[in-house]
């Protein structure tokens, strides 16, 4: 094909206009419509007014980041295919955009421009190339690097812990954390997944060495794509966090970690004020208003092929739960309140 991208419109975000020229050429000469924006907030004035089948972004930009931007797009329930080309070195940063479901992160500067068109293509064609497994394989770019590293793999843990205190989808959420010394121990992670509802797990990465880090990490890379995939795939708003569970314990089995996984998920939906808490393997207590809703653990993940889970569903606008386990305690809590 002459012209494969014929048909295709695509948005590029990038604060440089040498390399965004560049950048505009190379896609145009494949029969691509291009529009540019330099920074976060003019790309989102141009998805106002046009749809877009790809998104080029920058990390590094005035005003609005690339992670805001992308962060943005995501809890807005936009899937555009987004491909980020940056020059960072932050192993932090890339994690987080691949956590927030980008497609794909290639590093600046561009050395390779055959190696652009294949991503391009994988972003627009996806059914055309690699399955679904191979993608998520190749979703944590320094994957073999962390694992002959356990010290490096415990220190990027660490520095992707959320903040204490944050206002997600709507509802301002806190933490107060207790576990052993400076060692991992029980890993939180939450996230939105639009401006209603959000998820969050707890990972005791105690009882399985290097492996419970290396879970944690490859838990933070795909978790949120898993769960959008699955919402995305039913007709019910809240989704099945039984069969998500399965699919990590399956993920943790192809990514060759072996050992005792105790996780915890939650799900919850703001307007529907539905919380789901699935547990194999961790202690929760549940606390809405005056009453105690009590979670047994389960077993954890890794210690059989099937998954053996508690699971309760409770409506409130306002709670707080408990998780501990052998890695230490954790309180979430959680408010709809303006």
């Amino acid at each position: 094909m002459e012209k494969p991208l014929i048909g295709k419109k695509i948005l590029i975000v990038e604060d440089e206009a040498v390399f965004r020229s560049l950048l505009d050429q190379f896609l145009l000469s494949m029969g691509a419509v291009t529009l540019q924006a330099e920074e976060g907030v003019a790309a989102i004035a141009q998805l106002q007014q046009h749809t877009v089948d790809l998104i080029i972004c920058d990390l590094e930009m005035p005003r609005m980041n690339g992670i805001q931007f992308v962060e943005h797009i995501r809890t807005s329930g936009n899937s555009v295919p987004i491909l980020v080309i940056s020059a960072t070195e932050n192993m932090a940063d890339i994690a987080h955009v691949l956590r927030l479901g980008v497609q794909d992160v290639l590093l600046k500067p561009l050395k390779n421009f055959e190696r652009f068109r294949e991503v391009v293509y994988e972003c627009l064609y996806p059914s055309m190339f690699t399955s679904k497994v191979e993608e998520d394989e190749q979703l944590f770019q320094d994957w073999d690097a962390l694992v002959r590293d356990p010290q490096a793999a415990a220190k990027l843990l660490k520095q992707l812990q959320p903040p204490v205190q944050q206002n997600i989808a709507n509802c301002r959420v806190n933490y107060r954390q207790l576990t052993m010394a400076e060692q991992p121990g029980l890993v939180l992670d939450i996230a939105a997944l639009s401006d209603k509802d959000l998820a969050f797990y707890c990972l005791d990465v105690t009882r399985a060495g290097d492996n419970g880090v290396l879970a944690a990490l490859l838990l933070r890379a795909l978790f949120n794509g898993l769960l959008r995939e699955q919402l995305s795939g039913q007709q019910q708003r809240l989704p099945e966090l039984n069969s998500l569970l399965r699919q990590v314990n399956l993920l943790l089995r192809q990514a060759d970690l072996s050992g005792q996984f105790p996780l915890l998920v939650g799900y919850y939906h703001r307007n529907l004020k539905n919380l789901i808490l699935v547990s194999a393997g961790l202690n929760a207590t549940l606390h809405v208003h005056a009453h105690q809703i009590q979670l047994s653990n389960g077993v954890p993940l890794g210690t059989m092929g099937s998954t053996h889970l508690n699971q309760i569903s409770q409506r409130a606008d306002n709670w707080q739960c408990h998780v501990w386990g052998a890695g230490g305690r954790i309180r979430l809590m959680l408010s709809t309140e303006e």
